[in-house]
């Protein structure tokens, strides 16, 4: 392949466009370190100054931050316990048992994603509130998993496929079963897609707020991001402490990015290069 041409170009097309995506971030963490009489004035500073840290303080002593970070750190994990749960076998049967529908479920699968979370609140209420999940991890866990699986069954599908058959069958001719082949043949293979859907799953659990704010009604099980309206009131917006909690939420996320980024590219990668 021929490199580009004028390749400086390109770069300066790549900056702009990351520099237009990373400005909101850059706000958000500007107008947590800017004091708050002077967040809304009529010119706005590029640069907090003086830096302060008062706004961080607010947002530390607020009644409940620690209850929901830990209730958005245990719904996030159990979003990924259940998307692994489910979605590595039922990928594995899509691609290696032939089975009359496949390829209906996979369009389904694809189909499922389309529809907005606020779409599938109410039904999701509805069945709760009638099996008793409401205001429980499980219910908030289930809820999340909606969003997740379909995702996770279409990302791992591939991945699965490109590993070689000949390799599963040598573990069956030798006595193992096809638990034990998934398990023991087949996983320790595709490492970095199943890191990339936990990865990817993580993201999606922590930031839900629909679900959050219709199936828990109290904050004994409501998410971060439920937390994060409380700043916003009938008689005006905290700011300052609204923009230095949401830097604090953010912190996990770009952690958990930071952390499994290798795996999380090299997972999309070969999930979008094999059929």
């Amino acid at each position: 392949m021929r490199p580009p041409r004028r390749p400086w170009l390109w770069t300066a097309l790549a900056t702009l466009i990351t520099a237009a995506f990373l400005l909101p971030v850059y706000w958000m963490v500007k107008t947590g370190l800017t004091r708050p009489d002077r967040i809304q004035t009529p010119d706005p500073q590029w640069a907090p100054t003086p830096l302060t840290g008062e706004n961080y303080s607010t947002a530390l002593g607020y009644e409940g931050l620690t209850r929901a970070l830990f209730n958005s750190l245990v719904i996030s994990c159990g979003v990924v316990a259940l998307t692994l749960l489910l979605g590595v076998p039922l990928a594995y049967a899509l691609a290696r048992i032939r089975m009359r529908g496949s390829g209906t479920m996979v369009l389904a699968l694809l189909v499922a994603q389309l529809p907005p979370a606020i779409v599938l609140a109410a039904p999701l209420f509805i069945l709760e509130r009638r099996a008793g999940l409401t205001d429980t991890y499980v219910g908030l866990i289930a809820a999340d998993t909606t969003l997740t699986l379909p995702f996770a069954v279409i990302v791992l599908r591939p991945v699965l496929r490109g590993v070689a058959p000949e390799l599963e069958e040598a573990a069956l001719v030798d006595g193992c079963g096809l638990p034990g082949v998934l398990l023991r043949v087949v996983l320790p293979l595709v490492v970095p897609g199943v890191v990339a859907t936990a990865g990817l799953s993580f993201l999606i659990g922590w930031g839900e707020f629909l679900f959050g704010l219709t199936l828990a009604e109290g904050p004994e099980v409501q998410p971060v991001t439920v937390l994060l309206n409380s700043f916003v009131g009938q008689h005006g917006t905290s700011w300052g402490a609204l923009m230095a909690t949401a830097t604090l939420v953010s912190i996990p996320v770009v952690c958990v990015f930071a952390v499994f980024q290798r795996f999380i590219v090299g997972g999309l990668t070969a999930g979008s290069v094999r059929g």
